[in-house]
């Protein structure tokens, strides 16, 4: 039997597991068992967590297809909102998050508990950098954006219309096909942004190991990265994806990046695994 919690930002949703309720563990194999959304529990990725302090933790990210990541921020926030119901944080509380892409501090903003467990959260997530890039697909057409790494790696893809499509192919065709494009060695995540206006944006998410879902916090901040870089948008800006949306601040190159979002607890729990 494995312990879990289970968390969501955004409808993006994480489980929680301790280090040493996994250990002696196939990770991998265990991420891709409890993930499963029919035979197991559903999520999108595991949180591998083992405390390092009174208010600080480190954090090892497997996605839902038992593949590793550098980090999630939607995740690193579901951890968040864990932790502070484990020590009782308050609003101002500020805890120190471990991750593959280095520390990440989550300051909470503020608690309910009048309808389950949630906080709202701003997590600094490190210095950004962008630059435009071309990918040539395999029938040869090319696709113009901006790579963005906010400690792991994306593809932000500018489009003009609602439904997110890119000339006549489904952003989710196009995602698939610039995931595993060999310019990525390390495959990327891919977003889809529509600039509603100056201070707000939509984007669709193709999230590597996982595909198409509603939420990701590096994919938004990467989305805000190429769009006040590149784009004319304005900070603070209003992210909207389709479960939710985030703020991201950033001033700017040399400047940290601080995303703002809720997250949830939805369950604890014990999976046959």
């Amino acid at each position: 039997m494995i312990p879990f919690a289970k968390a969501h930002a955004c409808g993006n949703d994480f489980l929680i597991v301790t280090e040493d309720a996994a250990a002696k563990r196939d990770w991998a194999e265990l991420t891709r068992q409890i993930c499963a959304r029919n035979t197991g529990v559903g999520a999108d990725g595991v949180e591998f967590f083992a405390w390092t302090g009174s208010k600080s933790g480190r954090i090892r990210l497997h996605n839902a297809d038992g593949s590793i990541a550098e980090i999630s921020g939607n995740g690193t926030r579901c951890v968040a909102a864990w932790m502070s119901s484990m020590i009782g944080a308050k609003s101002g509380d500020e805890l120190r998050i471990e991750t593959d892409a280095g520390i990440r501090v989550c300051r909470i903003n503020s608690v309910r508990v009048d309808l389950g467990y949630s906080v709202e959260v701003t997590t600094g997530m490190g210095i950004p950098s962008a630059a435009r890039k071309t990918v040539t697909l395999a029938d040869g057409s090319q696709v113009n954006g901006v790579a963005v790494s906010t400690g792991n790696p994306h593809f932000v893809i500018l489009v003009a219309n609602p439904e997110f499509t890119v000339g006549d192919r489904t952003w989710q065709t196009i995602g698939a096909q610039i995931c595993i494009h060999s310019d990525f060695p390390h495959q990327t995540n891919v977003e889809f942004v529509r600039i509603v206006n100056s201070s707000e944006i939509e984007i669709r998410i193709f999230e590597r190991g996982v595909g198409p879902t509603t939420s990701s916090g590096t994919g938004s901040s990467a989305a805000a990265t190429a769009a006040i870089a590149f784009h004319a948008c304005t900070s603070p800006l209003r992210v909207l994806a389709p479960g939710g949306s985030q703020v991201v601040t950033w001033r700017g190159q040399a400047n940290e990046l601080e995303l703002t979002g809720p997250a949830s607890l939805i369950a604890r729990g014990e999976a046959w695994c």
